[in-house]
């Protein structure tokens, strides 16, 4: 348990999925460059990934102070030479903070987003594809991860619960149609590139942008 003065946040499922993310990712990222982690959360996926993905440079980011502040606690617990401070980033907004300033050393080369879409209104999921098509290279990659639906259905009993649980919180949020993403990122200029079975009835879902519009 953390005392009042570790700003320090715990999610549970991050211990439970980080490896198996981390195999996803050292599969799909490009080799060099920087990764810009749209909703970080707690931070706990970032000190994780990132000594493993040198040397690549980690960029993570969250609309909330509390979780700002969060990561840059567990940063300093496991301190990595590629890993940024987070940034101040709503998905929902038209123009990203990385588009006003250059921020990263290196260019961002891939955005990863983990259990986001899901709990946070629609305009979220359309805010990550529209600012991954403004800030992507060409072959970019876009590496989403969370439970879906595929043609409409529920893919387990679980992922059903959880979604009835989620739009009890609020009616904006749920599990969302995997069909309904990926026409959101075409929409984009993001192509689906290939989809991995996750533990937990999850998915790990990786575009990558066209090299021509």
């Amino acid at each position: 348990m953390n005392t009042p003065a570790d700003a320090r946040h715990n999610a549970p499922a991050t211990q439970r999925n980080r490896e198996p993310i981390l195999e996803v990712l050292l599969e799909v990222l490009p080799a060099t460059g920087t990764i810009l982690e749209v909703a970080s959360g707690t931070g706990e996926h970032a000190v994780f990934f990132a000594p493993y993905l040198a040397p690549r440079q980690w960029l993570p980011s969250d609309p909330n102070p509390e979780l700002r502040a969060s990561i840059t606690a567990w940063a300093e617990y496991f301190p990595a030479d590629n890993l940024y401070p987070p940034l101040e980033l709503d998905a929902s907004t038209p123009v990203w903070p990385v588009e006003k300033e250059a921020l990263p050393d290196l260019p961002i080369v891939a955005i990863v987003n983990i259990n986001m879409i899901h709990i946070s209104p629609w305009s979220a999921c359309l805010g990550l594809m529209a600012g991954a098509g403004r800030i992507l290279p060409a072959n970019g990659i876009l590496y989403l991860y969370g439970p879906f639906k595929e043609g409409g259905e529920h893919t387990a009993l679980s992922n059903a619960a959880f979604d009835e649980s989620l739009q009890a919180q609020n009616p904006d949020w749920g599990v969302r149609n995997l069909e309904d993403v990926v026409a959101a990122a075409k929409a984009q200029n993001l192509r689906l590139k290939e989809t991995y079975q996750m533990p937990a009835n999850n998915l790990s879902v990786v575009f990558q942008r066209f090299a021509n519009f």
